[in-house]
């Protein structure tokens, strides 16, 4: 037992050695970590330092934010024709609109057309019963062979009666009846001439014809129906398509510039479009002008004529009307998104012979569709920005996008707002 507990306590010191050992082996390795952690935080952090506070070389004058030129889109200013027109909404109106209807009694026997169909004056559409209309025409005629016979006799016992009165045969007053009677004759022939006449016109009027050109609509009455000429609705409405009008209306203060030229003879050319004024369905001229404005509304009413030889306009559609009223010759012309406004009025960015903009001031006239007349401030063939502009300021270089071979513009006068 002693022998044992005296190798236990052997290997119990020889443990605590190589942990003694262990541990001074250690010790300076960890030290030298820390020292090695210790110098390389130092150096990052001067490498830092110096990176941080080394000076930047400055960029050159060119590449700087505030002198790079902005990329933008330009347009040419250019001389041209500007027509001046006007636009205003209308209604295609016939000029002619007809409810065919009877003017005598009876049954519907034919109708002779087609729905939808052209047809011109005088075309058959129906025809109603003429028998009894012949037959009081028969009898009118007989009633008149009748009185006329009367006539003549009474007329020749009337020259009787004049011979013997002038031979003294017999007395005055005979003379006098007979006359009495022959006028009375006369009357009543003149009565049964008319009574023909009129039995002439309802046998003519069984036949019932188209009063205009034009195109016929739907049906209103069918083969059998009864008739007369206190019917609402009539046997069918002709209406009028070739040629056709459009009436519009335009603002008052418009009128002036259209009653000048319409007084100065000329013949003002106007354009039908669509209803969202994409389309364009005929041309024509101004035909009139309404002889009053409209109180409540302040405008007065225009009617244009137009062949409409295609049909492509249809009663009471509604269209865009284009009026125009006259045309400017070689005018100055610049896009609308050219033009700007500051507190000094118009203004355009010019790009200049140097490559940057100027600002110009410019005075306007009338404008059409997307161009505006520059009445003074601007010439023919120089270049103005039409986008981008948000970004400009006076004498800041541009360059074109699109326009790599466009000249600039001369520089001429700057005319810069102050």
């Amino acid at each position: 037992m002693d022998a044992e507990h005296a190798f236990t306590d052997r290997l119990a010191e020889g443990a605590g050695g190589a942990e003694d050992r262990a541990r001074m082996v250690k010790g300076p390795r960890l030290r030298r970590r820390a020292v090695a952690f210790v110098v390389i935080a130092l150096i990052a952090a001067v490498v830092g330092w110096f990176l941080w506070h080394r000076p930047q070389p400055s960029p050159p004058a060119e590449e700087t934010s505030a002198q790079r030129p902005i990329t933008v889109m330009a347009a040419v200013v250019e001389a041209a024709d500007l027509p001046i027109s006007l636009n205003a909404l209308g209604t295609v109106t016939p000029l002619a609109t007809v409810t065919v209807r009877t003017r005598i009694a009876g049954h519907v026997t034919r109708i002779g057309f087609t729905e939808g169909a052209t047809v011109r004056k005088g075309d058959f559409l129906a025809e109603i019963d003429p028998r009894p209309y012949a037959a009081a025409l028969d009898q009118a005629e007989g009633q008149l062979a009748r009185d006329e016979a009367l006539l003549r006799n009474a007329e020749v016992d009337l020259a009787r009666y004049r011979r013997l009165v002038a031979e003294d045969a017999i007395a005055r007053q005979q003379l006098d009846t007979q006359e009495s009677m022959v006028r009375q004759y006369r009357a009543t022939v003149k009565i049964n001439k008319a009574l023909v006449e009129t039995a002439k016109l309802d046998l003519g009027f069984c036949r019932i014809v188209s009063p205009i050109d034009g195109r016929v609509g739907l049906r209103l009455v069918d083969a059998g129906n009864f008739v007369q000429p206190g019917d609402e609705g009539g046997i069918v409405v002709v209406t009028q398509i070739r040629p056709i009008s459009v009436v519009f209306t335009l603002p008052e203060d418009d009128l002036p510039a259209v009653t000048a030229r319409v007084r100065a003879g000329a013949r003002l050319p106007v354009e039908a479009f669509d209803r969202i004024g994409t389309t364009r369905l005929a041309a024509g001229v101004l035909d009139t002008i309404d002889n009053r404005i409209d109180t409540t509304t302040g405008t007065v009413r225009l009617r244009a004529g137009f062949d409409n030889a295609d049909e492509q306009l249809f009663p009471n559609q509604f269209v865009t009307v284009r009026l125009l009223v006259d045309t400017l010759a070689a005018a100055t012309l610049v896009p609308r998104a050219a033009v700007q406004r500051g507190p000094d009025g118009p203004f355009v960015y010019v790009i200049t012979a140097d490559g940057t903009v100027a600002v110009r001031g410019v005075t306007l006239g009338r404008a059409a569709d997307e161009r505006i007349h520059v009445i003074a401030g601007l010439q023919p063939g120089e270049r103005v920005v039409t986008d981008g502009l948000d970004r400009l300021r006076d004498g800041r270089a541009v360059t074109v996008a699109g326009m790599p071979n466009v000249p600039p513009s001369p520089a001429g006068h700057s005319g810069r707002l102050r």
